[in-house]
């Protein structure tokens, strides 16, 4: 019998691929730079920033939808990326800058001078004019770019291999992962820590060399964010359509019967949380040079929440329902904090839509789990009728041991 290939098993990918590339050309034909200029700079930028913010939510259900890993971590992840391609960024951008007021100094400056001058340019807002031993590499965006995957990953890899040697799941896995985020956004908080502790990274919008205006620079980003989560949603396809998929799902609902089946359920798990923590780390890569600035607070714990929260509203165990989930509230997000809704005067009160986004965020979280536990992604199984067949009551499998129906479904 011949095998079917990996779209036929797997339609909903071309067609996501499909609606990706529709959506980037629509975008590019309004934006100032290529099109009509009915989109605005700004806004692509956003939508930029959303493409990214899905590919770290497809992460997010990877590990935690399809292997059942709750990760209050991968946040950390994604601001490691923002941070290594960020520091290249702007070494390269005041290096132009100094290099720019020197050119006509009457002695030119030695190459020591100019690295002494760009390292008070930094980290002067610290009181410091020395590179950091971790800045080693920050003239070198080749270097830096393989940083963007060493150093989440490595740090995913080990904190992975400690936690899942010890078989810590569960809620003290998720508390272990927040204490991971926590302890990382404490220490980058620090002056010392050689990243300009509160101030951040900064001017990351601006390309060294290039010339080209932000309503370009622009759209370049968007279609290179939106090529990372084509490629990253191919990806995460591919990976739980498989065999593969099929081990991680089993782990999910019942890791003690896989482990007796003679499985390795650490190295599964320990494979599929560092796969998600370099594409945490893509993804923050592409983020941060959008959003212009990083800093320590873009990694503390309530992040990595909000991502658990998206893919819990988009419907986690469908990588379509953690692309919509969001996409849909990182857009609704910027709308309320924005400022463009306006306020409801209600004589004794005033609703501030930008102090009860966060209210909003929750309750919708709260109703989601309690009456849509397959969140929005469900609707789409209502309309193609996917829906569970009724067994009524009968067991899954031949044998006394086979789950029931009941417990199949919880």
């Amino acid at each position: 019998m011949k095998r079917e290939s990996f779209f036929a098993r797997n339609p909903s990918v071309l067609v996501f691929i499909a609606i990706l590339a529709l959506f980037t050309l629509g975008v590019t034909l309004a934006s100032e730079a290529f099109g009509a200029g009915l989109i605005s700079t700004s806004f692509i930028k956003t939508l930029g920033k959303t493409l990214c913010l899905c590919l770290i939510a497809v992460a997010m259900d990877l590990v935690w939808g399809f292997a059942g890993i709750l990760s209050l971590g991968h946040f950390a992840f994604f601001g490691l990326g923002g941070y290594m391609v960020g520091m290249w960024l702007m070494y390269e951008r005041t290096r132009d800058i100094v290099v720019a007021s020197m050119a006509n100094a009457p002695i030119p400056p030695t190459p020591a001078e100019i690295d002494a001058a760009i390292g008070t340019q930094i980290f002067g807002v610290v009181g410091s004019s020395e590179f950091p031993a971790i800045w080693f590499f920050s003239g070198s965006l080749v270097m830096q770019l393989l940083l963007v995957l060493l150093v989440p990953g490595l740090l995913a890899l080990i904190f992975g291999w400690l936690a899942f040697r010890s078989r810590v799941t569960g809620v003290y896995l998720s508390i272990l992962t927040q204490a991971m985020t926590l302890a990382l956004a404490l220490y980058l908080f620090q002056n010392d820590s050689g990243l300009r502790g509160n101030n951040g990274l900064s001017g990351l919008q601006n390309l060294p060399g290039v010339t080209a205006s932000q309503a370009v620079v622009s759209v370049w980003f968007l279609w290179a964010s939106a090529l990372a989560l084509g490629l990253g949603y191919l990806l995460a396809a591919w990976v739980v359509s498989g065999k593969f998929g099929s081990v991680i799902r089993g782990i999910r609902d019942d890791e003690a019967r896989v482990r007796f089946l003679g499985y390795s359920v650490e190295g599964y798990k320990l494979f599929i949380f560092t796969l998600t923590a370099l594409i945490a780390g893509i993804a923050g890569a592409l983020y941060y040079p959008q959003a212009g600035i990083i800093n320590p607070a873009e990694v503390a714990p309530i992040a990595s929440i909000y991502l658990a929260v998206w893919v819990a509203i988009g419907g986690r165990g469908r990588l379509y329902g953690a692309v919509i989930g969001a996409a849909f509230v990182s857009l609704v997000s910027s709308w309320f904090t924005g400022g463009q809704v306006p306020s409801v005067n209600l004589g004794v009160y005033t609703i501030n839509w930008v102090e009860w986004w966060q209210v909003i965020l929750g309750l919708s979280f709260v109703l989601v789990t309690l009456f849509a536990p397959k969140g929005i992604g469900g609707l789409f199984d209502l309309a193609q009728g996917r829906l569970v067949p009724n067994r009524h009551g009968a067991d899954y499998g031949p044998d006394q041991g086979a789950l029931m129906e009941r417990e199949g479904r919880e």
